[in-house]
């Protein structure tokens, strides 16, 4: 049994028996056999408790543990180019999964934009097909146990503590000041490997944290398949200022004889990987986006025009997955007809929360006969320049009035009114003059516009990994320079230079001390005007997204 500290004191006093307890027993007649089923019923209820307790106590503690792991370090710091990645053989010794991997069925893909939803079209395809499936992705919006997923469901509560304190264990008992224990992204990706090897997975898809090939998921020497997804301007503190620059860390994931595929990329970065591809000998492909009609009118699961170009990626490496395995029976045949239909089930079917997802808030949407003029969250991570414009794009589609959409989403016609709001955070190693623009310019082409835009620290810098937040730091404590900062790009882009001078005023932008402070003022506007419809678009930061999806879920 896994060593569990801290918690033996706090099972014992939460399960102590009650013949441990001295309590005198009245001299009274016995009671009735209905009192003393209640009596067990209570007694049943009273263990349930406990015992729940006890695991949400060990859950809390499980992700202190992963929060001392994530590194003070920024990750614009020099030396977290590399930063001793040869460490990361001496983990796999000592977790013994170098066999395990090598045996593993891996599908690997990098990317700037796309190569979650390319993951999990993969994965979906392949699950769809009859196989078992692993999903490595990051970040998670809500649970960390979002980044395991075993046949399409996050993992179970219990396997993940179960495989967790098997490795940290392990890691605890052999590591030292030579070799330390693994930093917070490089202990998930060990945790995955063990937990898709001991779950005995046919397949294992995994993305790529961060570049490629330093990414702690780039220990697998020997994958079934590569894929790049659409590369762009991301991570240029780590990565490089160039677009060649940044395709040469990713085709790092490149391995000698596997064969690649890659979605259509600006020709700089083509340049790139095509030049890593053929210094490994290796066949590297474009993946051509898909066609709607290889769907037979079904929609793909993820939506946004965007989608087509990761189905496309996903398509190309499910079916060299299912080749390379002896399943040459089950690939289309060629690119251009109706897909199987396995595929196009896997594809329909795929979900991936805060990608171009919309949800109602139920704190105001509570029923009444207007229901359908209420408050609306766009949720959509881009942050990047190239997602920024495929996010407003989308906004713009989906909030058109002649938008067929079911009703609760969007206002109905007899909503006469509609406020559309940003909120808007990023991390401060991106440049909010190569964000925000796009997003502007690419909703004015669609004629949209934002009434107010709001920029909020992200809630996650308050909270610990796991589900209980704590609360939020008093004003006085709270840096806004950052949020103030992004205000005035806004005031800027609105304005002109005039416009930076104008911070105090809320005409057209607020800056909130919290994120729920700005929810309670969505909330509070929506109920005071019933008659309009407030739809929020949520962007610049996954790790918002994962917060305002938390708050309108609680």
């Amino acid at each position: 049994m896994p060593h569990r500290p801290h918690l033996a004191q706090l099972r014992r006093l939460l399960l102590l028996p009650c013949s441990s307890v001295p309590v005198p027993v009245p001299a009274r007649r016995l009671s009735s056999p209905r009192a003393m089923a209640s009596s067990s019923v209570s007694a049943a209820a009273a263990a349930a408790q406990a015992g729940g307790a006890v695991a949400a106590a060990e859950y809390e503690d499980v992700m202190g543990r992963l929060s001392s792991l994530i590194t003070q370090k920024v990750r614009a710091h020099s030396g977290n180019r590399g930063n001793q990645w040869d460490l990361m053989a001496h983990y796999l010794q000592i977790l013994e999964l170098e066999e395990p991997i090598a045996r593993m069925k891996v599908i690997h893909v990098a990317g700037t934009k796309g190569k979650g939803s390319t993951c999990t079209f993969t994965e979906a395809i392949l699950r769809s097909c009859g196989f078992s499936t692993g999903l490595f992705t990051s970040p998670h919006l809500m649970d960390v146990r979002e980044r395991f997923r075993l046949n399409g469901v996050d993992i179970s509560e219990e396997k993940f503590l179960k495989y967790f304190w098997w490795c940290w264990n392990k890691l605890k008992e052999k590591t030292d000041d030579d070799i330390p224990m693994p930093t917070y992204f490089r202990f998930l990706a060990l945790l995955a490997f063990k937990i898709f090897s001991a779950e005995q997975v046919d397949v294992a898809v995994l993305e790529v944290g961060l570049g490629g090939k330093f990414d702690a998921t780039n220990v697998v020497e020997a994958p079934v398949v590569c894929g790049i997804a659409s590369l762009g301007y991301d991570h240029m503190e780590i990565l490089g200022n160039t677009l060649g620059e940044i395709a040469g860390e990713k085709a790092g994931i490149f391995k000698k004889g596997v064969p690649a595929y890659t979605a259509p990329q600006p020709e700089e970065a083509m340049i790139a990987l095509k030049q890593r591809a053929s210094e490994l000998g290796v066949s590297l492909q474009v993946a051509h986006p898909l066609e709607p009609h290889q769907l037979k009118d079904q929609h793909l699961g993820l939506r946004g025009e965007h989608q087509y170009v990761n189905a496309g990626l996903a398509v190309a490496l499910a079916s060299t997955w299912l080749e390379k395995q002896g399943h040459v029976e089950r690939i289309p045949l060629n690119r251009t007809d109706p897909l199987p239909d396995q595929f196009i089930s896997g594809l329909s079917n795929a979900y991936l929360q805060g990608r171009a997802q919309i949800i109602t808030d139920s704190q105001v949407n509570s029923g009444e006969e207007d229901k359908d003029c209420s408050l609306v969250f766009y949720l959509d991570g881009a942050h990047s320049p190239e997602s920024m414009e495929i996010c407003a794009r989308w906004f713009s589609h989906v909030t058109k009035e002649d938008r067929t959409v079911p009703s609760s989403m969007v206002q109905s016609q007899s909503c006469g009114n509609s406020q559309k709001i940003l909120l808007f955070n990023c991390m401060s190693v991106r440049d909010p003059m190569r964000l925000l623009p796009h997003l502007l310019d690419t909703l004015t082409q669609n004629g949209v516009h934002f009434d107010m835009a709001l920029f909020v620290p992200n809630q996650s810098q308050y909270n610990k990994l796991g589900t209980n937040s704590s609360a939020p730091a008093e004003p006085e404590q709270i840096d806004l320079s950052w949020q103030l900062s992004l205000q005035r790009v806004w005031q800027k882009l609105l304005h002109g230079d005039k416009g930076m001078n104008n911070t105090n005023s809320s005409e057209n932008s607020l800056v909130f001390e919290s994120l729920p402070l700005a929810m309670e003022w969505l909330r509070t506007n929506a109920r005071q005007n019933r008659s309009t419809s407030f739809q929020v678009l949520v962007t610049g930061s996954l790790h918002l997204v994962g917060d305002v999806l938390r708050l309108v879920k609680k």
